[in-house]
């Protein structure tokens, strides 16, 4: 991405129409897959940033064009944006596109990024079915749908958002999300009861759909001790995925989350007894029967490589 660093001098100069010159529509190999742990946001506008895509170490990246970027740079963002993704035809990391609200610019900036083949776009500020109706409308398939959970009414219909199975992924907001209900954000602690409720009807309603519930962003970066409370509690509950906002976060989401692939052997060893004698006590693993086995059967699907 050479051109990006002869830009990068001069990045708050940027002239948009030169910029032009260097997007051509490209059409990308998708990444598919759903087991991503952390989805690391990265402002689109940063150029140093955008360069260090292809040696970070989360699993999924989150090119940002909404919060976090000044409307006057919201051009520069979106052409570097598309910039990036036409010269990673294919990437190990899913490229996830964060638009700004469909009636701010977003469904704008849609029609640009389905040039481009992102992996997904991640569609904020959504309130009901209808919203997501809209936003398929208007993202080409087969570019995945993503929304953010972070309104009173996102939250009450939660349950209906997944219309089209292009509808994959639902992240929650939390600060929006416990600013739009009237609850102050020092509520927000890991121990907290309310947090507790909200996370576990999250997940379990995302779930239920077969949408991957990714949990939220925490925006203290440099408490590494209240993240990782953060960290266990979710992994407690069943979460295997949360946003992240620097490398350092990323790390920690995927040594904590995929600690679970230690279960993979374990798994592999009950599903092998299940299939040869059925419903058992077995002295390592404990009783053995069909529902555990369809559960070690789940984590064979979701660790084997």
């Amino acid at each position: 991405m050479r051109e990006l660093r002869a830009l990068r001098e001069s990045a708050d100069k940027i002239d948009l129409e030169a910029l032009d010159q260097f997007l051509f529509a490209s059409k990308r190999t998708l990444n598919t897959t759903q087991d991503y742990t952390a989805t690391l946001m990265v402002s689109a506008d940063n150029i140093d940033h955008l360069l260090k895509i292809p040696e970070l170490k989360a699993d999924a990246i989150v090119l940002n064009l909404e919060d976090g970027v000044a409307k006057e740079r919201r051009g520069v963002a979106l052409r570097l944006c598309a910039f990036v993704l036409s010269k990673l035809p294919r990437c190990d990391k899913k490229l996830i596109v964060r638009v700004n609200a469909l009636d701010d610019g977003g469904a704008e900036e849609i029609e640009i990024l389905n040039n481009f083949s992102p992996d997904a776009i991640r569609i904020p500020k959504i309130a009901d079915s209808s919203d997501v109706k809209y936003a398929l409308q208007l993202v080409a398939s087969p570019i995945e749908v993503h929304l953010s959970v972070e309104s009173a009414s996102a939250w009450l219909n939660l349950s209906s958002l997944r219309v089209d199975s292009r509808v994959k992924a639902l992240y929650l907001g939390i600060l929006d999300l416990y600013a739009d209900l009237g609850l102050d954000h020092s509520l927000l602690t890991p121990q907290s009861p309310t947090l507790h409720y909200i996370l576990s009807h999250f997940l379990i309603t995302s779930k239920a759909m077969g949408l991957k519930p990714i949990s939220f962003v925490y925006q203290e970066y440099q408490n590494e001790y209240e993240f990782r409370e953060y960290l266990q509690l979710e992994r407690s509950m069943g979460f295997d995925a949360k946003g992240a906002l620097s490398p350092s976060q990323a790390t920690m989401i995927q040594l904590h989350f995929l600690q679970n692939k230690s279960s993979l052997s374990r798994a592999k060893e009950i599903v092998s007894i299940f299939e040869k004698k059925g419903s058992i006590a077995h002295e390592k693993h404990g009783f053995i029967d069909e529902p555990i086995y369809k559960n070690a059967l789940n984590i064979i699907n979701k660790y084997s490589p």
